[in-house]
């Protein structure tokens, strides 16, 4: 995606990260619950009493580099919150620079105009990469040891005394994105295209660690690929994946070798190395794709991961919608998730249950009897739910 546009009505740019409620050290040591972020990359105005609210809720907040007013608001109302930058890790952007000077304040790290020629992806006809539907951001070579240098030393000279942390957006894994069916010709395969973001992530990770900063990386569809989501992690802090299990309201991932457990495993793997996790899943706030990745989300869930809703794919603007059930407090988690059928999964709270069915949509509910009555959702006591396929539930006990 790209972002880092300076009004929402000009914005053209695509998508990062913000999920969380207040964050584990935040909460009391007792309580566990959902964590939330806002990803506010679109440049629209935010008022003092927004600020207020939502630094009290969310543990992590995304802003551009020109908004560093806000991120002082921010961490005024709540010290504990995380502010992180907005940087496209791939691209330059044309629009940024007039008159053959670059803004001051950039949603890259390296600005168009002074960007060597050698640092441009080109394709076989030497002729540089636009990126298809985000005019202006252009594809830079993430694989050349200058242009990762620049690139580190612009955004930490530029955010390390402001930010907590950086998004990295756009840590790609296909040598086509943006491009559908063109490769650059220095990176004619995908696992060539990864390797030059592993080197990449990899050179500039101590620069980033010596600044105090932390880098979480935009690495949507990494399921798709064995072992990427993984492979760039151990260079980062943490992982965001910006279309997670619901891609709207009747596309819902259902289990398969590269679908629902792949996407259930970012977290677990994350969790598993103290890093940082969120995740964006796409929908208008229906019951069944929230209940759906909200549940599957609490599987996993450990003390680094975030999640946040959102409707509208690269709207990032206003915080997602703040879900009563962010504040419900489960008790720390018994143990993993586990398969009480195939594809249903359940995990145990001191103070609730967790039930996913990732069987396919449509597919026939399975019942699951409990060990004693919880309240559902809706406020009513159950013996026992009846789960169709890509759905969720999220029980409590009296406690």
């Amino acid at each position: 995606m790209g972002f880092g546009v300076r009004s929402f009505s000009v914005s053209i740019l695509a998508g990062v990260l913000a999920v969380t409620m207040v964050p584990a050290a935040q909460a009391g040591e007792d309580e566990w619950k959902a964590e939330s972020f806002w990803l506010h990359m679109n440049s629209t105005p935010v008022d003092d009493q927004m600020i207020a609210t939502e630094a009290q809720r969310r543990s992590y907040v995304v802003l551009n580099a020109w908004e560093s007013d806000l991120a002082a608001k921010f961490k005024a109302a709540n010290p504990k919150i995380q502010t992180f930058v907005y940087k496209d890790l791939s691209s330059t952007r044309s629009y940024a620079c007039s008159n053959g000077v670059d803004d001051s304040d950039l949603p890259t790290g390296v600005g168009y105009c002074e960007a060597d020629p050698s640092w441009f992806l080109r394709d076989d006809a030497g002729d540089r990469f636009e990126y298809d539907g985000y005019g202006g951001h252009w594809q830079m070579d993430v694989g050349n040891t200058a242009y990762q240098n620049a690139w580190a030393d612009n955004v930490i000279a530029s955010s390390a005394e402001v930010f907590d942390g950086v998004l990295m957006d756009n840590a790609l894994f296909a040598c086509d994105t943006y491009h559908d069916g063109v490769c650059p010709a220095a990176y004619p395969t995908d696992e060539s295209m990864r390797e030059a973001y592993r080197s990449m992530l990899a050179g500039t990770r101590q620069k980033f660690v010596d600044a105090g900063l932390k880098t979480v990386a935009n690495m949507s569809n990494a399921r798709l690929y064995d072992g990427a989501w993984d492979s760039y992690v151990e260079h980062l802090d943490g992982g965001f994946d910006e279309w997670w299990l619901t891609f709207g309201d009747k596309d819902l991932l259902s289990e398969y070798s590269q679908g629902w457990s792949r996407q259930i495993e970012q977290i677990t793997a994350n969790e598993a190395k103290g890093k940082i996790t969120w995740v964006q899943p796409h929908h208008s706030g229906a019951e069944q794709p929230f209940r759906y990745a909200f549940a599957s989300y609490l599987l996993a869930k450990g003390e680094h991961a975030a999640i946040s809703e959102i409707e509208e794919t690269d709207r990032y603007d206003d915080p997602s919608q703040w879900r009563a059930e962010y504040d419900w407090d489960l008790g720390t988690p018994l143990g993993a998730h586990r398969e009480i059928a195939k594809n249903v999964h359940q995990r145990d709270f001191p103070c609730g249950t967790v039930i996913v069915n990732a069987n396919r949509t449509g597919s026939a509910p399975v019942r699951i009897r409990l060990d004693e009555t919880q309240t559902n959702e809706t406020g009513a006591p159950v013996t026992f739910v009846a789960l169709p396929g890509t759905t969720g539930t999220v029980l409590r006990k009296n406690c």
